[in-house]
């Protein structure tokens, strides 16, 4: 049986209610008084004055303030994202099949017209976001993205602005929280209404796309972010701890967890926690300690297989393998958002740069659901065509399960399309 050498004492319950209730009533304002009201709401929560939809020569002056050696790292990570994506897009295919003769099938993938991207900003500046989000849906081939990033001291962040360009962003509107989740969703500020929603935020975000889900699509409703590393005694402890605390910079609500087989890694790993974290700068370091104190956990289990159960168990939004037999782990593991294999394939790669999408399930709903990707911005519909040959015998199926059911004039739709007497009925029960 698996067993806590660090356990999780957990954080106080948040009010929910609270951000429940206040995102109902911002989004029923919001809809109602339009324009208007999301800019009310952007002067007093973002203290933006004038219209927050941002202009080319906005965008030319942030992108001349970037650094160029940013530049070129946004390029790399934006081209390995597009790639990745772009795959992904070639993996879905259409099709047409006949079934029997005369009854044909298809597939048809086709991408939705209008997107909305949430690009956070609060401690600090998620510019990867930006990439994630907005190239993806790009490759997917949505043909308008509206994205959304809250202004840090008056404007947005500077390189999030040029990634958001980088990335082919056809409208950027500097509004934050849930007045820009309801601007996208709404069609507000001359945008298109938004067919989904996508990217990570805060409560108040998560909330609002929760909300709002039905009539608009979203990609996940994001928790806070948490990171799993799977360790054998062949790992580095300090790397190890690095990599736990590295995550945990995220903040105080973010989990992070060490499953082990091996005790002295675990004690060492332990060990390694406080200079590890002397190594951040204020305020990450105040954010890591308290997430590593609230939401750190040491797991120490009698052998691989019991590792891989606890993970699945668990099912991390990322989970790190730093363990010997690689193809092992990666044929066993089932549930996790992304996967890192190998002691130099650090999360951090997968944030930033390398290419699969970082907004992925987090809060254990790794057990049914991937990340984002291409897959949610298309919507892989049906089409059928019935030609005379295969009437009699799909009539006479569809309209004995129809009568069977009770469902009459389903079962007469299908016999007007045979000349022939009504079919026997069959009563169900």
């Amino acid at each position: 049986m698996p067993r806590m050498i660090k356990s999780a004492p957990g954080l106080a319950p948040e009010a929910q209610a609270d951000v429940r209730d206040t995102v109902q009533i911002m989004l029923a304002r919001i809809r109602d008084g339009g324009d208007a009201v999301a800019l009310d709401y952007a002067k007093r929560l973002d203290g933006w004055e004038g219209s927050p939809r941002v202009t080319e020569a906005q965008i030319d002056a942030a992108e001349a303030a970037v650094p160029a050696e940013l530049k070129e790292a946004l390029t790399y990570a934006h081209d390995n994202i597009r790639a990745f994506a772009l795959a992904q897009r070639a993996s879905l295919t259409e099709f047409e099949t006949e079934l029997r003769p005369g009854l044909t099938a298809g597939q048809r993938v086709i991408p939705l017209a209008a997107a909305g991207a949430y690009v956070p900003g609060g401690l600090y500046a998620h510019i990867a976001s930006a990439l994630m989000t907005i190239a993806t849906a790009k490759a997917a081939g949505v043909k308008h993205v509206t994205a959304c990033a809250p202004p840090r001291n008056g404007a947005i962040d500077p390189a999030t602005l040029y990634a958001m360009r980088l990335a082919g962003a056809d409208t950027i509107l500097a509004l934050g929280g849930v007045q820009a989740v309801a601007a996208m969703a709404y069609g507000l500020f001359d945008t298109p209404e938004a067919d989904i929603l996508c990217g990570p935020g805060n409560a108040f975000v998560a909330e609002a796309k929760r909300q709002l889900y039905g009539p608009v699509g979203i990609d996940m409703i994001a928790g806070p972010t948490d990171v799993a590393i799977i360790a054998d005694r062949s790992a580095d402890p300090e790397r190890v701890a690095l990599d736990l605390i590295g995550q945990a910079e995220h903040g105080a609500t973010s989990p992070c967890w060490l499953i082990t087989d091996d005790a002295g890694l675990a004690h060492k790993v332990l060990d390694a926690i406080p200079h590890t974290l002397a190594l951040l700068p204020e305020p990450n370091q105040s954010a890591a300690r308290a997430a590593w104190d609230a939401m750190g956990e040491v797991i120490l289990c009698e052998n691989r297989e019991e590792m891989a159960q606890v993970a699945d168990t668990y099912a991390p939004e990322h989970l790190h393998v730093q363990a010997a037999d690689l193809p092992w782990w990666q044929g066993r593991l089932t549930a996790y958002g992304s996967l890192f294999l190998g002691e130099e394939t650090t999360v951090a790669f997968g944030d930033k740069a390398s290419g699969p999408n970082h907004v992925l399930p987090t809060s254990r709903a790794a057990r049914h659901t991937g990340g984002l990707s291409v897959h949610k911005f298309v919507k892989v519909v049906t089409y059928q065509k019935v030609d005379e040959e295969a009437l009699p015998d799909l009539a006479r199926a569809t309209a004995l399960i129809s009568h069977a059911e009770g469902m009459t004039g389903h079962a007469l739709t299908a016999e007007a399309r045979v000349p022939q007497p009504p079919f026997p009925r069959v009563v169900n029960g």
